[in-house]
């Protein structure tokens, strides 16, 4: 008796099968059910496999819960087995990131491969190592130097779209691509309207591959379809998550993508005299989200109106007031802030209470009021966007979708990042009283 065709049956079928098989019968539909569950050509979906050709750049752009990691991990996977990967390079958004989604992860490398090609994570140097000799080096994108000197002839780029220095690092790893004589780089990512994803979809060179989240409804929590996709299904966002479109800048926002990209910066200057923490606290204590960014100032002594503001980093976080609280103090102590500028409104004595018991007697806290809408206070920073002296230190993708999405008027989501950036930038700008006025 042979095995051919037994694949196809179902698995209760092939339950009954094994009291008619032979011991060696058994053995050879055992190995053959274990190779085929680890056929991605035959359980993948046709918009999951890398493009046939002649190609250099796959870009993957698809929507949340899609499949992106598993698609472009298993696109390495084959080219280990094959041979064709002996040097690889992995960068992701952050060593998280890498650790946690492409090695580790339920669509990651190890969990991919089959019992008999497992690789072996080294996480002492963040290296992941095959059988065959095959090897591959993790970087995060919030350090590009760090590619420096490598060589590649493989590389998988994890999600560009949150790419902290996403030029800076993209030009790094392109230029460690340079071995054998088929190197290839698979990239996975949600759409961002940002310059380097756009310039990778017009550029003829690269192959381009789209897919949504409802492509892979059938493999996703019901929990998942039911919240996450009934509550943004038609939404600009959910436009961008689910259905992973592209999309332009809002007519109406205050502020644009564009001149966020025209003034974005690698790095801020050495010293900062004054560096702040604006806080937009949550409204309730159930863990809604807390808008926490921290922003700095340098000024020009000859002529005040030269001052430079630079957002430096992006804290907000989804919890409770101890937790948010928690964020905040870190935030405060890592950049060794003047002043965290919190909003009272939610109940100005517990916003400062918490605050005082997470960081202490040492941290130094103002309370503002806003007693005004989003917009009036939010229009003075949009000028200084446009006067080019507000730069963005790296990319800040959950940040700058708020800033470029919303709509004074229109938009029915509270944008915490939004209000925290307009806090921190506010009082920098020296207008303590300002922030009362426009509050």
């Amino acid at each position: 008796m042979t095995t051919n065709g037994i694949l196809s049956n179902k698995a209760s079928e092939i339950e009954l099968l094994y009291a008619y098989l032979s011991i060696e019968e058994r053995e050879e539909l055992d190995n053959l059910l274990l190779q085929n569950a680890y056929d991605w050509q035959s359980i993948a979906r046709p918009n999951q496999i890398a493009p046939q050709g002649d190609w250099v750049t796959w870009l993957l752009l698809a929507g949340r819960g899609f499949g992106k990691t598993r698609s472009v991990c298993e696109w390495l996977r084959s080219r280990v087995e094959a041979g064709k990967a002996k040097r690889i390079g992995i960068v992701a958004p952050t060593t998280a990131d890498y650790r946690d989604l492409i090695v580790l992860g339920e669509s990651g490398l190890i969990a991919c491969s089959p019992p008999w090609n497992k690789p072996i994570w080294n996480a002492s140097n963040r290296s992941i190592t095959w059988a065959n000799g095959a090897e591959a080096l993790c970087f995060s994108s919030a350090e590009p130097e760090s590619l420096r000197g490598y060589q590649f002839d493989t590389l998988l780029c994890e999600e560009l779209g949150s790419w902290k220095y996403q030029q800076e690092t993209w030009d790094m790893a392109q230029m460690c691509l340079r071995l054998g004589d088929d190197p290839k780089c698979a990239i996975s990512t949600t759409p961002k309207p940002q310059k380097l994803i756009k310039e990778l979809i017009n550029n003829p060179s690269v192959v381009v591959t789209h897919g949504s989240t409802y492509d892979n409804k059938d493999n996703l929590a019901k929990a998942f379809l039911s919240t996450i996709i009934s509550k943004y299904e038609g939404t600009r966002l959910g436009r961008q998550e689910l259905n992973a479109e592209i999309l332009e800048d809002v007519e109406g926002a205050l502020f644009t993508l564009k001149l966020i990209d025209e003034f974005r910066v690698k790095e801020a200057p050495d010293s900062l005299p004054r560096i702040v923490v604006g806080v937009d606290p949550s409204g309730s204590t159930g863990g809604n989200e807390c808008g926490i960014v921290v922003a700095g100032r340098i000024d020009n002594k000859l002529n005040r109106n030269e001052r430079q503001y630079y957002v430096l980093a992006d804290y907000t976080i989804a919890g409770t007031p101890a937790e948010w609280a928690k964020a905040v103090a870190k935030a405060y102590e890592d950049f060794k802030a003047d002043t965290v500028i919190a909003e009272r409104n939610y109940g100005g004595l517990m916003v400062e209470e918490v605050l005082r018991q997470a960081g202490g007697a040492a941290m130094k806290v103002e309370l503002v009021t806003a007693t005004r809408g989003k917009a009036i206070r939010a229009e003075p920073i949009s000028a200084l966007y446009e006067q080019g002296v507000v730069h963005h230190v790296g990319t800040y993708s959950l940040m700058e979708d708020e800033l470029t999405s919303w709509i004074p008027g229109e938009s029915k989501n509270s944008p915490n990042r939004l209000d925290a950036l307009v806090w921190a930038i506010t009082a920098l700008a020296g207008k303590s009283r300002a922030i009362k006025a426009y509050g």
